[in-house]
This record gives C-alpha cells, sequence and structure tokens, in this order.
C-alpha cells in the first residue's frame, strides 16, 4: 500500500530559497536535521517568506516556491567551517509568487486571523491537504494531482 503524501510549510527567506530551488534542495530552521527528518518521498512542501532577505528587513509575505521531497536521504553540506546544515533533496515546479494576504481567511492552519503570522514562527509546520491546494492552486497554473 502506498504511503498518502503529507504536506509541509516551511519558513524561508526568498533570497535563500533561490538557492534551494536552484540547487534542488531545501534546509529548515537554521540546518537542524529534527524538521527534516519528519519528511518523506512524495511529501508536497511549500515556501512561505515572510521577507526578501535572510539579513534585511523588507517584508515580502509570500509564497515562494513549492516543491515534492525526491527520496530518502537526508544529508548534512558543508557551507562553511563552522555550519554544515542537513538538507533534502526536493523537485521544485515553476510558480508564482503568491502573496499570503488574500488567503488567510480562507485558510484553515491559520486559526487566529488577526494575528495570522503567528503560526510561522516556528518555521516548519504540516499543514492539510485542502490548505495545500488552495495555496497551489494559486501558485501553479495547472493544477496538481496530488492522490
Amino acid at each position: 500500500m502506498e504511503k498518502q503524501a503529507r504536506y509541509w510549510i516551511v519558513v524561508v527567506s526568498k533570497d535563500h530559497i533561490a538557492n534551494g530551488v536552484k540547487g534542488g534542495f531545501m534546509q529548515a530552521n537554521h540546518g537542524k536535521s529534527s524538521s527534516l527528518k519528519k519528511l518523506h518521498t512524495g511529501d508536497w512542501v511549500i515556501v512561505y517568506s515572510p521577507k526578501q532577505t535572510y539579513s534585511g528587513d523588507k517584508a515580502l509575505q509570500a509564497f515562494t516556491a513549492i516543491g515534492q521531497v525526491k527520496d530518502e536521504e537526508l544529508y548534512q553540506y558543508k557551507m562553511s567551517e563552522d555550519f554544515i546544515p542537513y538538507r533534502r533533496n526536493v523537485t521544485y515546479y515553476d510558480c508564482k509568487e503568491t502573496p499570503i494576504a488574500p488567503l488567510i481567511n480562507q485558510l484553515d492552519f491559520i486559526e487566529n486571523k488577526k494575528s495570522w503570522g503567528y503560526r510561522f514562527r516556528f518555521g516548519f509546520f504540516e499543514l492539510g491537504e485542502k490548505d495545500f491546494e488552495l495555496i497551489s492552486s494559486h501558485m501553479l497554473n495547472e493544477k496538481l494531482i496530488t492522490a
């Protein structure tokens, strides 16, 4: 029996996820492995970018990438002498940047619509298929087959 795909949100600045999309990988929560261990082949990941750049202050508040976990490999990549983050391989799809503001009232995972940003503070979380379908339908030109 094939395992049902799960759906995840990861919070990453737009400049950092651009590197991930280009390289076909994702990192989460400052390179820690705990979140990435929850992912399995075929799971879907939507990237939410609160900011344009990691070190900058310019807000973005948009979904900026969508992809599917490629395999079960969890590995480390040496970016510098003192930073060797964990990564997962992801196949990303062409998509359009999608602001969150018009979707807030329709998203079930945002319980408090006035303090909607709170949910993203944890950097990585699972979302339901209905929310995934809503977000992905705005990001992609054609509907994904998720079943």
